[in-house]
């Protein structure tokens, strides 16, 4: 079964946790620590082959921001802080040293499939990709990205994008899915670069690639980018039930810089010519905002800055 990423649950549920030493008395109830538990399943490692779909409308500029993160994973010289560093706290998990490359990249312009997906046709996207080979399976992730004008089960209500496998005989194969929200819910799934569609009202931060939508896939990409390499199977690294797993990054939702709280991302830097909000340093000069990821050996949300 695939594991979701349900920004508005998650979100309510770090409004809870946030709140929750002003609503106890005493020491009567405790807030329970943050654990995401290891559950001896198999893990992705080494160098992974990301391989992409791009499945609608997307522009050449939006295709290289996408590939410039992925790329920028394991780009090292680049300046601190940078998506390299903010991928390495994967390594604290028992995944150890991993290098993301991209792979194969699939056009599909033309919308065959229609502009209103199942989750049916989403495996089907992904099996483009998909290996027989238990050794090659380990080592890529297929990703599929939707554009802002495909619908799909599920999306913006319930959730901004999902991983899960596809599968070869006994061989699991992990995939992706990030859909495009620019025009369907960016408050939800592009948020901090909109005003959110819940809770407090803080002013969106200006999106470091000049693209609300392809701004917030990277955020959307890089929680499940995390989340299948820690937990590919549902049977790696997660707190909660394995049908809604709170993952690497899932289990930090909306924390991006020191002194966040619900509806404030936290401080982060600000590019001094565009206004431009980030925390990351890339490959070819980009700029991202990344979420905090979860530290396995401190077992608090980690933020770049």
């Amino acid at each position: 079964m695939a594991s979701n990423y349900n920004l508005a649950i998650l979100l309510s549920a770090v409004l809870l946790l946030q709140f929750l030493p002003e609503l106890t008395v005493g020491a009567l109830v405790q807030e329970q620590p943050l654990v995401l538990k290891y559950h001896n399943g198999q893990l992705l490692k080494g160098q992974i082959t990301v391989n992409l779909i791009w499945y609608g409308s997307f522009s050449p500029i939006q295709r290289s921001i996408i590939v410039d993160f992925v790329n920028s994973l394991s780009t090292t010289g680049a300046a601190l802080p940078s998506a390299a560093a903010w991928w390495k706290t994967t390594e604290k998990y028992k995944t150890g040293p991993s290098a993301l490359v991209v792979g194969k990249q699939f056009l599909h312009p033309a919308y065959t499939l229609g502009k209103s997906l199942k989750g049916r046709d989403l495996l089907a996207l992904a099996s483009k990709f998909k290996s027989s080979n238990s050794n090659a399976a380990l080592s890529s992730i297929t990703v599929v990205l939707t554009a802002k004008d495909v619908a799909v089960d599920g999306f913006c209500m319930s959730r901004c994008g999902s991983h899960g496998s596809v599968r070869s005989g006994a061989v699991r194969t992990a995939y992706v899915w990030v859909g495009n929200s620019e025009t369907q819910c960016p408050g939800q799934c592009a948020w901090p670069f909109h005003q959110p569609m819940y809770g407090p009202q803080t002013p969106p931060l200006v999106a470091p690639n000049g693209d609300v939508g392809v701004d917030g896939m990277v955020i959307n990409l890089a929680t499940l980018l995390a989340g299948t390499v820690t937990n590919p199977f549902n049977n790696g690294y997660f707190q909660g039930p394995a049908t809604a797993p709170l993952e690497a990054v899932t289990a930090c939702t909306g924390v991006f810089g020191s002194g966040a709280y619900p509806g404030y991302p936290g401080q982060v830097l600000v590019d001094g010519v565009s206004g431009a909000s980030f925390n990351a340093h890339g490959a070819n000069g980009r700029k991202f905002l990344l979420p905090a990821m979860w530290d396995p050996q401190t077992s608090v949300c980690k933020p770049l800055v």
